[in-house]
């Protein structure tokens, strides 16, 4: 491998390894702050966020651009192995980079089809990443000497020798307890779990600062009995609407923690708002094809009393939501046996919530409206908390 191609290499490897640390910073803001919007939104099609968010942005709930960190990571490893190591493993470093950029060029064509034809989304720092990946393939399969056929025996003695010496084996361990570590703070809550991090809350500054914003917002009166509950929140949603499916993971924690300190007192109501033209007249261009049956089912599996496995059900499924997959899970999770018959009927019931939202000039999902405070794409969930508990404190203040 000549310096040349090294020095290529590392661009390579910089590069990819700067897209997926950005990659993996959007996604964390967006898992964190449901109001966030990257840098890399353009529009509805030139967008990071609808593929982040989606089934294919994350692999066992880490997102998938710090699995693209960690790659790019040891790439760079096996890099340092090659000007610090003996001739033999510089001279075996590109058949090593070439097997494993073949694993990672895989991967990132499968990511781009979800992307490109699936999802029909782009997202430009996945592209750069996707660009490093093949940059990094086809320099080292130009540069490899090796027959493949003997690369997993080569690597196998190789690493022995590694992890037999200290500094190797402090290097291994070293780079494993972090991805480790990595892993654990990124790691997104599962549907329907309340999983998540303990909800904290704001300093006095920022809070006062807050109140001081949140008192100016006008307010509106909703249709929609309180319950005897102190706060009401009412959600605007759409199952097919990756926002919704984030400060429906978000907001749970919140949920909880009222839920159990003042039980009662905080009232969720979900009103339905599909971004589907087959229910919604105002969304004539939407492309939630699903999302009038996602609806209509929640719906209908009130009845049954499975409304809340069926919510989570689909934000898991979310980006795979079919009409077909939305009845069969009516039918397996809701506990629904007559969808299709029903489903005309539900329909009017979805276009009266739709109604409802046209009326408060809601123009995107999720809206909340908290006690007639009208909040388009949710509050980071410390400001939700925030805004939940001033209004608790305000209900108290009136009754005394």
């Amino acid at each position: 491998m000549t310096a040349a191609t090294q020095r290529l290499l590392v661009v390579f490897v910089l590069i990819g390894l700067g897209a997926s640390g950005a990659s993996t910073y959007v996604h964390a803001q967006l898992l964190s702050d449901p109001a966030y919007v990257s840098f890399c939104d353009v529009n509805a099609t030139v967008s990071c966020s609808q593929v982040y968010l989606s089934r294919y942005g994350s692999v066992a709930r880490l997102p998938v651009g710090y699995l693209g960190v960690l790659w790019f990571a040891l790439s760079g490893l096996l890099l340092v192995g090659a000007r610090r190591g003996t001739p033999k493993l510089r001279a075996r470093v590109p058949a090593y980079l070439f097997a494993w950029s073949t694993v990672g060029l895989a991967v990132v064509l499968y990511l781009a089809y979800a992307s490109f034809v699936v999802l029909n989304a782009v997202c430009l720092l996945c592209v750069t990443v996707y660009v490093a990946v093949a940059g990094l393939f086809v320099v080292t399969g130009v540069s490899a000497s090796i027959p493949m056929s003997q690369v997993p025996g080569l690597a196998s003695r190789d690493l022995r020798r590694l992890v037999a010496t200290p500094a190797g084996l402090g290097t291994v361990a070293a780079f494993v307890a972090a991805a480790g570590l990595g892993a654990a703070w990124l790691a997104e809550p599962a549907a329907g779990s309340g999983a998540g991090a303990p909800v904290l809350t704001l300093s006095a500054a920022e809070r006062e600062e807050f109140l001081r914003w949140w008192g100016a917002q006008p307010r509106v009166e909703l249709p929609i009995g309180d319950g005897g509950a102190a706060v009401l929140v009412v959600k605007f949603n759409d199952y097919m609407c990756p926002p919704c499916r984030q400060t429906y993971l978000n907001y749970q924690p919140v949920f909880a923690k009222y839920d159990a300190v003042q039980p009662g007192a905080v009232k969720l109501v979900t009103k339905h708002y599909p971004l589907d033209p087959e229910c919604n007249d105002t969304a004539p261009n939407g492309v939630h094809h699903a999302s009038c049956e996602a609806a209509a089912a929640v719906r209908l599996a009130e009845r049954t009393g499975q409304a809340e496995a069926l919510e989570a059900w689909l934000f898991e499924h979310q980006a795979t939501l079919s009409p077909v997959s939305v009845a069969a899970a009516a039918r397996e999770v809701g506990g629904v046996e007559d969808f299709a018959a029903e489903y005309p009927a539900m329909l009017e019931s979805i276009r009266e919530d739709i109604a409802l939202g046209v009326t408060l000039g809601i123009e995107a999902t999720p809206t909340f409206v908290i006690n007639g405070v009208s909040i388009t794409g949710g509050l980071p969930v410390l400001y939700f908390d925030a805004a939940i508990a001033y209004e608790l404190e305000r209900a108290s203040g009136s009754q005394d």
